[in-house]
């Protein structure tokens, strides 16, 4: 990425311009982003502030997902993309066996043998 990011606020451990060349970046689902990220956001101060990086989130409103962009020095932004990556998938498999026990609970409900 040839562009350095547009934000103002870059956080005071993100060298300029060494830390914004050539950032991390993965897609993650959309509907995980408030599990991941909180509401409007809220806790990407503290990843930041935690990981030592500075994150940019861009919406893809087409394709359900959204593309996550991580800035900072080499290990930092491989260790935040890495427990990102790794939140999503949590998170994604935490929906997926939520879902299938509604499934079930609403098979149970409908198919019972009293409601025949």
């Amino acid at each position: 990425m040839g562009t350095l990011p547009k934000r103002k606020d870059i956080p005071p451990w993100v060298k300029i311009p060494d830390d914004l060349k050539d950032p991390e970046v993965f897609q993650v689902q959309t509907q995980l982003l408030e599990a991941m990220f909180g509401v409007g956001g809220s806790r990407i101060p503290y990843i930041e502030r935690v990981s030592k990086v500075m994150l940019e989130l861009k919406v893809q409103e087409s394709s359900g997902l959204a593309e996550v962009v991580v800035y900072g020095s080499y290990l930092y932004k491989l260790r935040a993309k890495w427990m990102l990556q790794s939140m999503a998938e949590w998170h994604r498999q935490r929906q997926e066996r939520g879902m299938l026990k509604l499934e079930d609970a609403m098979k149970a409900l409908h198919l019972g043998p009293w409601m025949k």
